[in-house]
Parts: structure tokens; C-alpha cells; sequence
């Protein structure tokens, strides 16, 4: 969600002087109508089928046939979206950031995850789509990359001193009682006044096929430019008061489950989904006592698909897991593991659990009672909810608080960045 906060950044990147380092001199672009070349970025070009490829994607992912007409219709949107992401990709490049693939695998066994996929489901449908699987590969790569940037760029500034966290802690106390908005987000900036009739054009186009089933998180996973995109959109509770009144004007008459019209807010336009909603001070939380037991493959899965070794490794942990009948069980599994993850989290808010998926598996689970395996990209884990108490709303542990005023910074940081390599770039589009 984008936070009151973007209006005076943007108002300052706006302002301000471009970074020192001086643009590169223009790279030759091929004539009007050449075939293969969509846009060229600093003298990397884009092509056309790089741009085909993308809008493939999209359409597969909103359930749309992705005919020629569609693909030209996408193709304006789709190229700013590429020219972004390769301003990204050379920052990445340029501060030798390296992205592991176990952490692209992990990325897409989030996904997979989050939307009730096997592993290597998602492979294996956009394969079945013809599209490239690189596609998707390369621009979760990118995602991470940037993330690593922004990071390397705040440095210690990043984490939140004993005030910050005390500051963020007194306005949320002071909070206790307001109305707390599950959201979910996708972003579509607007970075030049003769981008906006397109990019609303576009946010229509993905809001209708959103109504026609397409899945929220899987389409916000990859075409959001908000810092959520990975986590599938998703904000968690928030209130009003933390959103741009824009924004906050429309949730407050949405239904539970409705999906916003594109809402116009400082930089793009903002899709927002009501997940639910609650008071805070009023509401009872649902508290977890569990344990969870962890194996980690020999090796982690190679190009998101299961292979033998792997499929080998889950059977021998589920027999043995088939074999823990309590909670003290599956700590003694998780031991015999290695205790790579911690058998006891502590206690756990299962409003705070993403992805939604997991947090349904965990509402669900009856006590003492083993979960399905839950299959991930570097390994295999189960778990098992020792007991469940309802207690009155409280305040998020530190971490959590922490995580939120991080996160806030990085989406501004982000913002500015993205504004400043606009700035100083060349940047060149065909016809």
C-alpha cells in the first residue's frame, strides 16, 4: 500500500538533482517498424519478443487467450514495465549483486504455495501456455536483485534505532480500537503524464479479468510494482489512517471481498482487494501453540521440478512423520533432522500467517493432528497445533513492528531511485 509519505518524496525526487553519475550518450535505435526491437535502455535493447513473451504471461496469468489483438493492446503497458525492470537489472549488475537460484526457487515455492500448486505447477503451466519459463525466472531474479539494492543503498540507516520502534509503537497503541483493513495490492506507476491513459486502460484490463477469477496473488506477484509484489500483494492489516486518502475513501465502503476500481494516487494507479476487516481493540485473536519438523533435501530442486532424489527424500520424512503422534514428536522429528528450523516458532497469530493458503491449512488443522507435507524448494516440512487460545487484540511483537517501519522504508527508497535512474538514463522506444 502506498503510504501518505509518497507524496512529499515524490514531491522532493521531483526537485531534485539528478545523481552525479552522468547519462551514458545515446545508443543508435533502429527505424520505425524494425523488426525485434521495442525499446533500447541505455543501450540495452528490449525486443519485441521480449515484450510478446511478457504480455503472454500476463494474459496466462489473468486466464485471458493471448491473441495478436491482446498482445498489441498489453504492449505499451508491458515495455515501461521491461524498461523499469532493466534499470533495475543494470543497478543489480553495476553494484555486482548476485541473485542464488535457491533464492528464485524459493521465491516460486512461495507462489506455488500461496495459490494451492504443487511444485513445479507453475512450470508446468506456463509451459503448457507456451510461454517461456525464463520469462517469469528472470523477472522474480530482477525482483530480488532490487530488493538486495535498495538494502546495500539505506545500509545501517535501514533498521529502525530504539526510537524509531518506540515512536511506531506508541502510535499503534494509540491505534487499538480503529477498524483494521486486510489488504491486498497491485501498483501500476504512472511516470510520465502521456502514460496515464494507458496505464488506466491496463489496470481495467487486469481488474476485469481479476473478476473473472484470475488469482489475485499470482497476478500481483508479477506485474504489481509495489515492494508486496513478491507476497503476492498482500499488506496485512492496516488502517486507514496509514493510506493515501484516496485509497482509504474507497476502503471504507468496500465489502469484504470486493475489488477496487484503479484508484489514482501519487505515481500510478492502486488495485486494492478487502480481505476482511476487524476492530482491534475488540477482536479476539486466534493464538497458535505448534511445533513444526523440517528436512532439508540432499539438493534443492533444479528448474522447480521434484526429481527422484527428491521424491525419495519426502516418502522416507513422511513415513517417519506418520509416526509422531504429539507435539513433543515432532520436535523429536525435527531433531533428528538437524533442527535446521526451530520445532517451536513460539506463539503464533494466525492472522498474521501468509500465505493465505497455509494460514487455511493451519485454521483447519484439528489438534494433535499431523498436516499434509508442505513440499518447498530447498525442502520438506509437517506440523502439528498443540493448542489454540482466543485472547484480546495486542500489539505485534518488535520484530514484526520493525519488519513494518523496514518495509516502508524501502518501498520510499525504492520510489526515489526508480525516479532518479528515469532521470538520468536514455531511454528510447520504437513507434
Amino acid at each position: 500500500m502506498k503510504f501518505l509519505l509518497r507524496a512529499a518524496l515524490l514531491a522532493t525526487v521531483c526537485t531534485a538533482p539528478a545523481l552525479a553519475q552522468p547519462a551514458p550518450a545515446p545508443a543508435p535505435i533502429a527505424a520505425p517498424g524494425a523488426v525485434g526491437m521495442a525499446a533500447v535502455v541505455n543501450g540495452q535493447v528490449i525486443t519485441t519478443q521480449d515484450v510478446a513473451a511478457r504480455a503472454q504471461l500476463l494474459a496466462l496469468t489473468m486466464g485471458i487467450h493471448p491473441t495478436p489483438d491482446l498482445i498489441a493492446r498489453l504492449a505499451p503497458q508491458v515495455t515501461k514495465q521491461l524498461i523499469d525492470q532493466t534499470l533495475q537489472q543494470q543497478e543489480i549488475d553495476k553494484l555486482n549483486i548476485n541473485v542464488s537460484d535457491e533464492e528464485v526457487e524459493n521465491a516460486i515455492s512461495n507462489i506455488e504455495k500461496g495459490n494451492g500448486m504443487a511444485p513445479g505447477g507453475l512450470q508446468s503451466k506456463l509451459e503448457a501456455a507456451g510461454v517461456p519459463y525464463s520469462t517469469l525466472l528472470a523477472q522474480i531474479r530482477t525482483s530480488l536483485g532490487w530488493q538486495q539494492v535498495l538494502h546495500k543503498v539505506l545500509g545501517p540507516g535501514l533498521q529502525p534505532t530504539p526510537g524509531d520502534l518506540a515512536a511506531q509503537k506508541t502510535a499503534l497503541q494509540a491505534s487499538l480500537g480503529a477498524t483494521q483493513y486486510h489488504l491486498a495490492e497491485i501498483f501500476i506507476p504512472v511516470t510520465d503524464p502521456s502514460d496515464e491513459a494507458p496505464a488506466e486502460t491496463f489496470a481495467n484490463t487486469v481488474i476485469a479479468q481479476l473478476h473473472k477469477g484470475a488469482p489475485f496473488p499470482i497476478v500481483a506477484a508479477q506485474f504489481s510494482q509495489a515492494q508486496t509484489a513478491l507476497a503476492g500483494g498482500d499488506e496485512g492489516f492496516v488502517q486507514l489512517s496509514q493510506l493515501d486518502p484516496q485509497v482509504a475513501a474507497t476502503v471504507k465502503i468496500m465489502p469484504i471481498g470486493a475489488i477496487s476500481n484503479p484508484i489514482r494516487v501519487p505515481g500510478g494507479f492502486e488495485i486494492v482487494q478487502l480481505i476482511a476487516k476487524h476492530d482491534e481493540g475488540d477482536a479476539l485473536q486466534t493464538i497458535l501453540d505448534m511445533r513444526q519438523a523440517y528436512g532439508q533435501y540432499p539438493q534443492p530442486i533444479s528448474g522447480g521440478q521434484l526429481g527422484p532424489a527428491q521424491i525419495s527424500f519426502i516418502n522416507a520424512f513422511m513415513a517417519k512423520a506418520q509416526q509422531a503422534k504429539s507435539c513433543a514428536a515432532v520436535e523429536a522429528l525435527n531433531a533428528s533432522y538437524g533442527n535446521v528450523h526451530p520445532a517451536n516458532p513460539g506463539p503464533v497469530n494466525l492472522a498474521t500467517v501468509t500465505p493465505p493458503a497455509f494460514q487455511q491449512i493451519l485454521a483447519n488443522l484439528p489438534l494433535n493432528t499431523l498436516s499434509r507435507p508442505l513440499v518447498e524448494a530447498a525442502g520438506v516440512s509437517v506440523v502439528m497445533i498443540c493448542n489454540r487460545t482466543q485472547e484480546k487484540a495486542q500489539l505485534p511483537p518488535d520484530d514484526q513492528i520493525a519488519n513494518m517501519i523496514v518495509d516502508r522504508r524501502v518501498q520510499l527508497e525504492s520510489e526515489q531511485m526508480m525516479d532518479q535512474l528515469r532521470h538520468r538514463s536514455v531511454i528510447l522506444q520504437s513507434n
